[in-house]
């Protein structure tokens, strides 16, 4: 799909799950906007996303909750267990909604809710600058066109040229891998309604179910030399998913075994935003700001880097639609985008700090070899995160 002219109003640059509901935030608002995919099909890149009830909200805001729900049961309980000691226990899940959903659902409906033509797939962003006369953003797109635009977003997640452009670039990692997949059990899993975390040494199994016939599992583990090679074949990826739960149950060995190919995707290493860096930078150039992965890049330890994305795309379009037809050549637009903008940041700011303080600690309790470390991580995070399931009850409030 090609572009019809060379200026448009606002431009989202990343046709994924932040993209896609930053768009329809602004579409239910009322508000044009054009969203560029570099990619020539919608792109879900993970398998699946564990959606809390934070996330809810926000989906409930942008309509399409009710879909959803369809696709994926509740998971009401939670069990860890222990194979170096063998400890069982009771892992709490929370008493509000908690669903895992093929992340192809989540995308095709925010897709399929925008209006005509506001996506174009195959649009390539290279980079983007401010024109020096009009400070107005500059996108360069594959094979040498500009796009002029009033308003940019950038939510084409942590190597996007728009975070490059403003200096946010995701520069942190985490050596730990992650091995995501679908399993399909014809006569049905023995998970029910649970999710179950097994853990051995450095390696944990995710299990959570999403019908009574299909499970979504997770391997975390360090990273290893092999990853890299494996993450260009899908047989490969299984193998190393089989290679990494040796030792487990067998019921686990047979989930890796039995998984469907085409799910599986592997992440070599975690690139994330780091607490301090989030507090520090403005992420904001003029009229051009960022939104999910692209400000606030994190690891899965919460499962909250889709619901956050939802999150942003609710804020930011609630505080685009409250300047002055921000969507016409109204005098003074620029002022208010940005005070729209300002606006937005303010009130993501200690929400998307808070998830990343609490992450990071239990990132670093995961990766790091020292003992000490690892004390003094569980330590902060039984003071500064007693509740540890209150990040999910933020309500980023309505559109």
């Amino acid at each position: 799909m090609e572009i019809g002219d060379t200026k448009e109003n606002i431009v989202i640059v990343g046709g994924g799950i932040c993209g896609l509901a930053t768009a329809l935030a602004l579409h239910r608002k009322g508000i044009r906007s054009v969203v560029l995919e570099r990619s020539n099909a919608l792109r879900a890149t993970g398998a699946a996303i564990i959606v809390h009830p934070n996330g809810w909200r926000a989906l409930d805001q942008l309509g399409v909750a009710s879909h959803l729900r369809e696709t994926a049961i509740p998971i009401l309980s939670g069990q860890f267990h222990s194979l170096n000691n063998d400890e069982l226990k009771e892992m709490p899940v929370g008493k509000e909604e908690l669903r895992c959903l093929r992340r192809t659902d989540l995308v095709d409906i925010l897709a399929n809710s925008l209006p005509r033509n506001t996506l174009h797939l195959g649009c390539e962003v290279l980079s983007i600058k401010l024109d020096p006369i009009t400070s107005s953003p500059v996108l360069q797109l594959q094979g040498g066109r500009l796009l002029n635009a009033k308003v940019v977003i950038g939510c084409d997640g942590v190597n996007s040229p728009i975070s490059n452009m403003m200096g946010v670039k995701a520069e942190k990692i985490f050596t730990i891998s992650v091995i995501r997949g679908f399993t399909s059990y014809p006569n049905g899993h023995e998970l029910g309604s649970q999710f179950r975390l097994t853990k051995k040494n450095d390696t944990q199994v995710g299990q959570l179910p999403m019908t009574k016939n299909l499970v979504y599992w997770f391997i975390t583990r360090k990273y290893t030399c092999q990853d890299s090679m494996a993450s260009k074949s899908q047989k490969l990826i299984r193998n190393l998913a089989v290679d990494s739960v040796e030792g487990f149950p067998a019921s686990i060995i047979e989930m890796a075994k039995n998984c469907e190919l085409d799910s599986l995707h592997l992440t070599e290493y975690l690139r994330y935003h780091a607490p301090w860096d989030i507090l520090r930078r403005r992420f904001r150039k003029g009229t051009v700001t960022l939104a999910g992965d692209a400000m606030h890049a994190m690891g899965p330890f919460l499962a909250q880097g889709g619901s956050a994305c939802l999150e942003d795309a609710i804020v930011l379009a609630r505080c685009l639609a409250r300047t002055t037809q921000i969507h016409r050549n109204a005098r003074g637009t620029k002022m208010q985008v940005e005070e729209a903008f300002d606006e937005y940041l303010k009130e993501r700011k200690m929400r998307v700090l808070r998830l990343s303080l609490q992450m990071y600690l239990i990132g670093k309790m995961l990766d790091a070899s020292s003992q000490f470390v690892k004390f003094i991580c569980i330590i902060l995070l039984a003071v500064l995160f007693s509740d540890s399931h209150g990040h999910t009850r933020y309500d980023c409030g309505s559109l």
